[in-house]
């Protein structure tokens, strides 16, 4: 059993009873506290978005194969979203693995991906993006065209407009997404998973609570 939470920006918690991984915890960029806990695992989709915790398991900020706990995790190399193309990619893809389910976490990226991208991220449960667009993320089509590609069960939207963060460039709301979606939205406080039979057999979109 594992459960997700939401606190703000690009920023989720997934937590086991052994572990905790926290994505993309430098959350003061946007006006709030970041998330430094002691013993957890720190994934950065972007450099920009790590705090080097001292007191993490480990800290992983680009590709590559790991293995924690309760979590078996993948890192994709891809385009930052407006990086040109001859630019190295600076954007890390998350595959994370807690037994039979498989969540997929994507950060500030370009909307297409590659087949090989495809391939490496494989059958997907549980996927999480941003969708609040405006030149500075995935806005509510490009997201919606990930999501068509990867073709997850449940998507959880992140970084959307929050009158309590102070983004950089202003962020669309929730309700654009979930309106080009088209998928039934579930609110919740947090995701709380027991298995891979919990999930939704359709297309369904979970919209997590800040906490």
């Amino acid at each position: 059993m594992f459960e997700i939470e939401y606190k703000g920006a690009n920023c989720v918690l997934i937590s086991t009873k052994k572990q905790v991984v926290v994505v993309d915890p430098k959350l003061s960029i946007v006006g709030l506290k970041d998330i430094v806990l002691k013993d957890v695992v720190e994934l950065s989709t972007d450099v920009r978005f790590s705090i080097k915790n001292q007191e993490a398991k480990l800290s992983i900020d680009s590709p590559g194969e790991y293995g924690v706990s309760d979590f078996d995790i993948r890192g994709i190399a891809a385009q930052r979203h407006l990086d040109s193309e001859d630019k190295p990619f600076a954007s890390t893809i998350f595959r994370i693995e807690i037994g039979d389910v498989r969540i997929v976490v994507v950060g500030n990226i370009y909307e297409k991906l590659s087949e090989d991208q495809l391939e490496e991220i494989g059958l997907t449960d549980i996927l999480i993006l941003p969708v609040g667009g405006n030149g500075y993320t995935l806005d509510a089509v490009s997201a919606s065209k990930v999501v068509s590609r990867i073709d997850p069960k449940v998507v959880i939207p992140i970084h959307y407009a929050d009158n309590s963060i102070k983004y950089e460039v202003n962020q669309d709301g929730l309700d654009l997404f979930v309106k080009e979606l088209g998928a039934p939205v579930e609110a919740v406080s947090k995701y709380k998973v027991k298995s891979s039979a919990n999930i939704p057999a359709t297309l369904t979109v979970v919209e997590l609570a800040r906490s």
